[in-house]
């Protein structure tokens, strides 16, 4: 049995799955928490309260984990193949962006890293397009919300630079 029919046979079970590989990359931000560092930097205007992360984090981890699960289901062929590889290359660059910033100190590789995260996320819901449009529209806010967080990582780090 190949790993798309089994998404296609047990369905529910295939979610669970997805919906745990998804918070499983979440969980690796807990290696590395904000802290005392975080805490002391210069932030914008902007800068949203510490209590918005957490429900709007795992609302859209929730619907990257149903995208992928729908991607999963979809039909064989090339384009889901795409887009799968596509979405596992953006979640392994989510993974690496807290021990980056967080873990590392060092926003501005962080910056760099969550800008080619952005472009894996968009080149992720242009292959999803093709192959299921429900699962595109439900990566649209997680790039919204990377778009604002890469905003927020830009303006951190010039705030925060060496002589700044």
């Amino acid at each position: 049995m190949t790993v798309p029919s089994f998404a296609n046979r047990r369905p529910a079970i295939a979610l669970l799955l997805c919906v745990l590989l998804v918070f499983a990359i979440a969980s690796l931000g807990a290696i590395a928490p904000p802290g005392e560092w975080y805490a002391g930097l210069r932030k914008p205007w902007f800068n949203p309260p510490a209590w918005v992360f957490g429900p709007a984090w795992t609302t859209l981890y929730l619907m990257i984990a149903t995208a992928t699960w729908m991607l999963w289901r979809a039909p064989a062929g090339a384009g889901r193949t795409r887009a799968l590889r596509l979405n596992a290359v953006q979640l392994v660059l989510n993974a690496a962006w807290t021990p980056l910033f967080f873990g590392l100190k060092l926003p501005g590789v962080a910056f760099i890293e969550i800008v080619l995260m952005w472009g894996f996320i968009a080149a992720t819901i242009w292959a999803a397009w093709k192959v299921r449009r429900a699962a595109a529209w439900l990566l649209v806010p997680y790039l919204a919300w990377v778009t604002f967080a890469a905003t927020l990582n830009g303006c951190l780090w010039w705030l925060n630079r060496a002589g700044g």
